[in-house]
């Protein structure tokens, strides 16, 4: 069983495989994109809605990479349908991917290579130089931007 991303969508992606996505999804798309998701979702392609506590450990898993700010509600749901139904997340995204990867869930890139290891971000700040674990609207030392970066 394989959850697929917009990506998927836009990049044609085909599979013998049972396919799964979100509602949000299709939200997305326009145009050619939107049309195949709705025939996929013709040809038998379900459409899932995942519980709200797996959404929770989804989130805390982001937070935990460093990668919440940069998943959107669409891709929590995608990663949190994946663990729920024990499948494999189709995507390019890089930042859903490290989520994944941190929640034992297989991963199929789509167009890109695939990441290479799990990350586990930090956030510095431009001002201080002050690094932190979680990212922050601002720094709370001197009040200037944070930027993510690898630990590495």
């Amino acid at each position: 069983m394989e959850v697929l991303d917009t990506s998927a969508f836009i990049h044609e992606y085909t599979t013998d495989d049972t396919v799964v996505s979100v509602p949000e999804v299709h939200e997305e798309l326009t145009g050619e994109g939107a049309l195949r998701f709705d025939a996929m979702e013709g040809s038998g392609m379900t459409i899932h809605v995942p519980a709200p506590e797996v959404l929770d450990n989804v989130r805390r898993a982001a937070r935990g990479s460093g990668d919440a700010a940069e998943l959107s509600d669409t891709d929590t749901r995608l990663i949190a349908t994946a663990l729920e139904l024990s499948a494999t997340l189709v995507t390019d995204d890089y930042a859903m991917q490290n989520v994944a990867e941190r929640l034992d869930i297989s991963v199929e890139a789509i167009a890109r290579d695939g990441i290479t290891e799990e990350r586990e971000w930090r956030f510095q700040c431009v001002g201080c130089n002050r690094t932190f674990d979680e990212n922050k609207e601002r720094c709370p030392i001197c009040g200037s931007d944070l930027t993510r970066k690898n630990p590495a």
